[in-house]
């Protein structure tokens, strides 16, 4: 029961402020409760393992395969190049700065793919712990703030196209509200192509959850082939166009129960034993995806 009002409690609270997201507010919930409330194992697993993947199914109903195809082969490198670097960055960087590698590469694909999304995928393939998932997810929520606040000015300052910015908020930030929020603020038709671009991205869960997850990653692949079964449903206009609404808002609720077991089941002294390291690895991928995707676009 409290793994689900949590959850609830983290939905109203991501609705009413956007910008932090419902991910910060489920985690950050369970984390503060961990330690007082003690749900049963069974719960905290069915809610960390089946409700999150559907979870991610249901992320598939928001995608149209002919939104993929809209976005141009002009994209396709700056999407592709900005996640080939995120990810070998986290490697040798985290290797480097002595970040743990499930740690780093949930840092990695969260700042590569799509922030929550690409970590709750993710977490299952490479059994990951709680408490490097409550440290990724938090680093991600510090940097897409920063996004928010730093790419409008930053776009204005280069003198980049609604459409240039677009791609750029799209390839370079992650979670998909600070994406509308950093996109709208530049114009209507950057927010329209980021949140585009981005939906493109999420496609990128899939092979990188295969890659990483060995034998575990494609005993997975049911629940990847949902995914894109759903996707493949909303491009053929399947789901009527009523339902989609409420798909997205029981995926995002999916998405908040789970992470609120996440919290739940964290070990508050293995984050403090984490130190300032993994915020450290967040910040120079932020920086870095950002800085290669103004970089391709100009070579594109």
């Amino acid at each position: 029961m409290i793994v689900l009002v949590v959850g609830l409690a983290a939905l109203a609270g991501g609705t009413l402020v956007p910008v932090l997201g419902v991910p910060v507010f489920a985690v950050v919930g369970g984390v503060l409760l961990s330690r007082v409330a003690k749900p049963r194992q069974a719960t905290l697993d069915l809610a960390k393992g089946p409700v999150l993947q559907a979870s991610v199914v249901l992320l598939g109903a928001q995608l149209s395969l002919g939104e993929v195809a809209s976005v141009g082969v002009g994209s396709i490198p700056v999407m592709l190049g900005t996640l080939a670097v995120c990810l070998g960055l986290a490697w040798v960087a985290g290797k480097a700065l002595g970040v743990p590698g499930d740690l780093r590469t949930l840092i990695g694909v969260g700042t590569g793919i799509c922030g929550a999304s690409a970590i709750a995928a993710v977490t299952p393939a490479i059994r990951a712990r709680s408490s490097d998932v409550a440290y990724a997810i938090s680093t991600i929520f510090l940097f897409n703030v920063a996004a928010v606040v730093v790419f409008p000015p930053l776009g204005h300052l280069l003198g980049m196209s609604q459409e240039a910015f677009g791609l750029f908020a799209g390839t370079a930030v992650n979670d998909t509200s600070a994406v509308v929020a950093a996109a709208t603020g530049y114009g209507p038709v950057a927010a329209e192509h980021a949140v585009v671009v981005k939906l493109v991205r999420t496609l990128m869960i899939v092979p990188v959850v295969l890659a990483l997850g060995g034998r575990s990653g494609w005993r997975q692949l049911s629940f990847l082939g949902a995914f894109v079964l759903m996707a493949g449903l909303h491009t053929i206009g399947f789901i009527p166009a009523v339902v989609l609404p409420a798909l997205h808002w029981l995926a995002v609720g999916c998405v908040a129960v789970a992470l609120a077991a996440v919290g739940l089941s964290t070990d508050v002294a293995a984050l403090r034993r984490a130190g300032p390291r993994p915020l450290l690895l967040g910040f120079v991928l932020w920086v870095s995806v950002a800085a290669t995707s103004l970089g391709l676009q100009q070579l594109t």
